[in-house]
């Protein structure tokens, strides 16, 4: 059920279903569009706002498609809807950027991601929307921004990013929960 209403609110917005639509059409094989695309769009829509995709700095295109540089398949989307910040990355070459063990794969790569409600991605299948959420989806349905694993031991990264991008001020009803400091 939680799933099937992600999917609905990407679904029932127009621009994100044609964001998604030009990914299907223009991205890497097996891409994934994630980060500020699901989390925003969902809790816009918890919070009574239309979801929209041009208040986004960038659209986080993640792949592990090798047949083509980022700046390539970024190109191509660019190509497919001008208007759109695109962002392409590997996420092979994420591990090492971030100080982590090689991923293994997109799944793992999303696993890493600073919080838990931001470590969900999507893309069309068949004309459908499919979600990819290695951390589950409990805490972007709650409202609830908490720590990944991997950042669990510091959250520093976690709370520069809560008060950078003005999450609190954007949707008051979120709740917070990060370690304390010892």
């Amino acid at each position: 059920m939680t799933a099937a209403r992600v999917a609905a609110i990407l679904s029932a917005s127009a621009a994100h279903r044609d964001a998604l639509q030009a990914l299907a059409l223009a991205g890497p094989r097996g891409a994934w569009i994630g980060a500020g695309f699901v989390r925003n769009a969902v809790w816009d829509a918890m919070s009574g706002h239309a979801p929209r995709v041009d208040t986004l700095a960038d659209i986080d295109v993640v792949h592990w498609d090798d047949a083509a540089t980022d700046a390539a398949f970024e190109g191509a989307l660019r190509a497919a809807r001008a208007s759109l910040p695109w962002s392409v990355t590997h996420q092979r070459a994420m591990a090492a950027a971030n100080g982590h063990a090689p991923y293994r794969n997109v799944v793992d790569a999303l696993a890493h991601w600073p919080e838990t409600a931001t470590a969900v991605a999507a893309r069309l299948v068949a004309g459908r929307v499919e979600l990819l959420a290695p951390l589950g989806l409990d805490d972007l349905m709650g409202m609830v921004v908490r720590p990944g694993p991997a950042h669990a031991a510091d959250a520093s990264v976690v709370q520069t990013r809560l008060q950078a991008k003005g999450w609190a001020r954007r949707w008051p009803a979120l709740r917070v929960f990060l370690p304390q400091p010892d």
